[in-house]
C-alpha cells in the first residue's frame, strides 16, 4: 500500500537540505586521490551547503557497488554517533533514488537527525562499469551468446522498442545532442567544451546496434552527496529545504535482472525499463500526475533509456514519443527540459546520485541552466538492472 506523502504531519515532511559534489574526471583523472577521501569531499561540501556539520551527520545510506562502509565513513568524518545505516541492494543505478528514499524514511521515523546518501566512484583505479569482466551471472547465462557489455545487454531491448513505437537513429542523435548541449553550460561537466553535431554523431563507432559512441555515458571519477532531514529541522538552518513528495523502488513480474540477467522479463514489459511500478507509487504518494512535472533527470546510461523512460513514466504515450522527441520538448524552453546538467551522458557517471543533485538544484531555482517556474521535479535511476526507484521533488518550503 502507498501512503501518501502529503498527508504526513509539516515536521516530520522528509527534505533534501544539501546537495555536495568534488570534481569530476574522465576515469583516472583523479587517481591522485583516494576514493574515500573523494567520497568524504563530497559529503562535508553537502553539509556545508546544508548549514551544519559534517560531524551532526548520524545516518548513512547508500546503493549497490559503494566500495565505503558507513562506519568508515562515519570515522572519516569524525562523526561521533551512527544511529543508521543501509544500502539498496543490487547493481548500477537502480537503487540510487531508494538510497534516498531509505534516508527519508530515517528521518521521518526519528531514527537519526540528518542522513547522508554517498556515491564516489574511480573507475581509474577500480574496474569500468561499461567493459565485460567475468561474473557468475553473466558468465553462465548472456556472455555464450555475445552480450559482454552493459550496451549490448540493453541495446536488444531498445531495438524492440525502436520497432514498437517508430522511432530512430535520428531521434537517438538528438538526444544525444540535446544532453551535450546542456552540459556546455555546466563547468562540473566533463563534456564542457566538446560540443556535439549531428555529423560527429553518426560518424562515430558502431558500439551494439542501435547504440552508436555517443548514446552510451561517459566513464568518470568522482563523487557526491546529498543530506537529508524534516521539515521542522530544516528550518532552523535558514536554507531552501526541497521536499521529498515521492520516494520509491518496485519491480514488476518476472523481471528479476532483466537486460543484466537473462533476458527473461514478460514480452509485454520486454522494451521498457521496467519502472510502471515505481512510477505508479511515487504519481500516489505525491498525488501528482505526469503532465505535473515540470523538469526530468532521466537515466541515460544510454540514450534509448530516455525514450523507455518517458513512457514508462506517462510524460507521453508509445505511439507519441517519436514526435514528442522531434518537437524540441526535452531541450532548455520546451516542455519537459531533462537532464539539465548534462546528465550521465556529458556531465558525470556516479550511478544517478549527480541527477538528484540536479533536480535538487532546479527544484530550489539555482542551477545552472534553470527551467523557469519548475514546481515538480523527478528523478528516475537504473535502466537495465532489476528493480528500479525514483523520487518527485517539490518547491522549498
Amino acid at each position: 500500500m502507498t501512503f501518501p506523502m502529503t498527508d504526513w504531519p509539516r515536521k516530520l515532511q522528509p527534505c533534501i537540505v544539501g546537495v555536495g559534489e568534488t570534481a569530476y574526471a574522465k576515469r583516472g583523472g583523479l587517481d591522485d586521490r583516494t576514493e574515500l577521501s573523494l567520497c568524504v569531499e563530497a559529503i562535508n561540501a553537502a553539509a556545508t551547503n546544508a548549514g551544519i556539520s559534517a560531524s551532526e551527520i548520524e545516518g548513512f545510506a547508500s546503493f549497490g557497488f559503494e566500495r565505503h562502509e558507513p562506519a568508515v565513513v562515519q570515522a572519516a568524518l569524525a562523526a561521533p554517533l551512527l544511529r543508521y545505516a543501509s544500502i539498496v541492494w543490487g547493481g548500477g543505478g537502480g537503487g540510487c533514488s531508494g538510497a534516498v528514499m531509505l534516508a527519508a524514511m530515517a528521518v521521518a521515523t526519528g531514527q537519526c537527525r540528518y542522513a547522508v546518501v554517498y556515491r564516489s566512484i574511480c573507475q581509474g583505479q577500480y574496474e569500468r562499469y561499461g567493459q565485460y569482466r567475468a561474473r557468475p551471472l553473466w558468465g553462465g547465462f548472456v556472455a555464450p551468446y555475445g552480450l559482454m557489455s552493459p550496451g549490448m545487454m540493453v541495446a536488444l531491448t531498445y531495438r524492440r522498442f525502436m520497432m514498437e513505437c517508430g522511432t530512430s537513429s535520428e531521434h537517438l542523435a538528438d538526444i544525444a545532442m540535446t544532453l551535450r548541449a546542456n552540459a556546455q553550460a555546466n563547468p562540473r561537466a566533463v563534456m564542457r567544451g566538446r560540443p556535439l553535431n549531428r555529423e560527429e554523431y553518426f560518424a562515430s563507432r558502431m558500439v551494439a546496434d542501435p547504440f552508436r559512441l555517443y548514446d552510451c555515458c561517459l566513464e568518470t571519477d568522482g563523487a557526491c552527496a546529498v543530506i537529508v532531514t524534516t521539515a521542522d529541522l530544516a528550518d532552523r538552518l535558514q536554507v531552501p529545504a526541497v521536499p521529498i513528495l515521492g520516494a520509491a523502488q518496485a519491480s514488476g513480474p518476472r523481471w528479476t535482472l532483466g537486460p543484466m540477467g537473462s533476458h527473461n522479463m514478460p514480452i509485454e514489459d520486454y522494451a521498457t525499463t521496467n519502472s510502471k511500478e515505481v512510477a505508479k507509487a511515487i504519481y500516489a504518494q505525491s498525488g501528482l500526475a505526469p503532465g505535473d512535472i515540470d523538469v526530468a533527470q532521466i537515466y541515460d546510461a544510454f540514450t534509448g533509456l530516455i525514450p523507455m523512460g518517458l513512457t514508462d513514466y506517462g510524460l507521453c504515450e508509445r505511439s507519441e514519443v517519436a514526435s514528442f522527441i522531434e518537437s524540441g520538448a526535452l531541450k532548455q524552453g520546451g516542455r519537459l527540459p531533462i537532464n539539465t546538467a548534462g546528465g550521465l551522458h556529458s556531465e558525470a557517471y556516479l550511478h544517478g546520485l549527480n541527477l538528484v543533485i540536479e533536480a535538487t538544484r532546479q527544484a530550489r531555482g539555482d542551477a545552472i541552466l534553470q527551467v523557469p517556474g519548475v514546481r515538480h521535479s523527478l528523478v528516475t535511476s537504473g535502466g537495465g538492472t532489476g528493480h528500479k526507484s525514483a523520487l518527485i521533488l517539490g518547491q522549498p518550503n
